[in-house]
């Protein structure tokens, strides 16, 4: 992979070389190319790190839900309402990522709370801490 992408990369360079100096540099292509040059050096980093994507089409996709339901839950009747439901979307988008039930991470939790004595450490009923009642 690294040989492919080193002779891939030395190629695109010189393309976008000749580009930039063909281009205005407010030109649409011209910050295109300016901004190619900028992230060069994190190409070089690629060469030696294979491992890491190039792109963030998983991470993107991981938040796009998230996104939407700010937007969508952005007016939804009074700034109180909009805190709580906040709140709760960021707890079910929270039970998502660790691959737990919402609806049963839901139903323990608030079946614990009341019974906990000490109602200043909620830590071990974050997602990521919760443990499925058995």
């Amino acid at each position: 992979r690294q040989a492919k992408f080193e002779s891939h990369l030395r190629i695109i360079h010189a393309i976008v070389k000749i580009l930039a100096r063909r281009s205005r540099p407010k030109s649409k292509s011209g910050k295109a190319c300016t901004y190619f040059f900028g992230q060069w050096d994190a190409l070089q980093v690629q060469l030696k790190h294979g491992e890491a994507e190039l792109d963030n089409n998983l991470i993107e996709n991981a938040i796009r839900p998230s996104a939407v339901g700010k937007k969508n839950f952005l007016f939804i009747g009074s700034p109180e309402a909009g805190k709580r439901t906040a709140i709760i979307y960021s707890i079910l988008v929270s039970c998502e990522r660790h691959g737990i039930d919402p609806l049963a991470y839901m139903t323990d939790v608030l079946k614990k709370i009341p019974a906990m004595t000490n109602q200043d450490d909620f830590s071990p009923l974050l997602p990521s801490n919760w443990k499925k009642p058995l």
